[in-house]
């Protein structure tokens, strides 16, 4: 098994930003919109976007990740629609949505790729466990995704604040709860 890159400290740095930012975001739009132009939210989400970018030893994914993020900042400095800013919650679970989905297509799905870090050897039923895991975390994205567009067009912001930072990330901890007691009841079986 090959080592996994090693990262940079600007890497990890922007890395937990990036995660702190992704938890605070809805929070930070509902209360910085009334203070706060949306060209500075693209601006520092930009910033910590193109650290990512540049990181040395990136994957694809990331890189990947990072210009899709990079084009929704450039369009919301562009237009200054504060609206925007309630679209890059769906935009980051289309893109999830879309690195599960093409894994099923295409190499391994991405949960097979995670359990085999840690079993380099998966016997014929766990590879198709994750391969029903990953399709499972394919329908969240879709479902999470048009909950919060539903929300973005149609909602009182306190209702997409509440949705996309807190009840989507509840559901994302009942998820992952739920899959890892399946596990180990599908294990114990094996």
């Amino acid at each position: 098994m090959s080592a996994l890159p090693s990262r940079s400290p600007l890497g990890l740095l922007a890395g937990a930003l990036l995660l702190l930012l992704g938890l605070a975001y809805p929070f930070a739009v509902y209360f910085g919109l009334q203070h706060l132009s949306p060209r500075l939210f693209a601006a520092a989400l930009g910033a910590l976007w193109c650290l990512r970018l540049l990181q040395p030893g990136a994957s694809a994914l990331q890189r990947g990740t990072a210009l899709v993020a990079l084009g929704f900042c450039l369009l919301l400095a562009l237009s200054e629609a504060a609206v925007l800013l309630r679209w890059y919650p769906v935009l980051l679970s289309l893109f999830l949505l879309a690195v599960f989905g093409l894994s099923l297509v295409h190499g391994q799905p991405v949960i097979e790729r995670l359990a085999r870090l840690r079993e380099p050897e998966l016997p014929p039923r766990a590879v198709r466990y994750t391969r029903r895991v990953t399709q499972v975390w394919c329908l969240f994205f879709l479902c999470n995704a048009l909950t919060a567009a539903t929300l973005a067009l149609w909602a009182p912001l306190a209702w997409w604040t509440l949705y996309t930072g807190v009840i989507a990330y509840l559901l994302m901890g009942l998820l992952f709860a739920g899959e890892w007691l399946i596990r180990q009841r599908v294990r114990r079986q094996a």
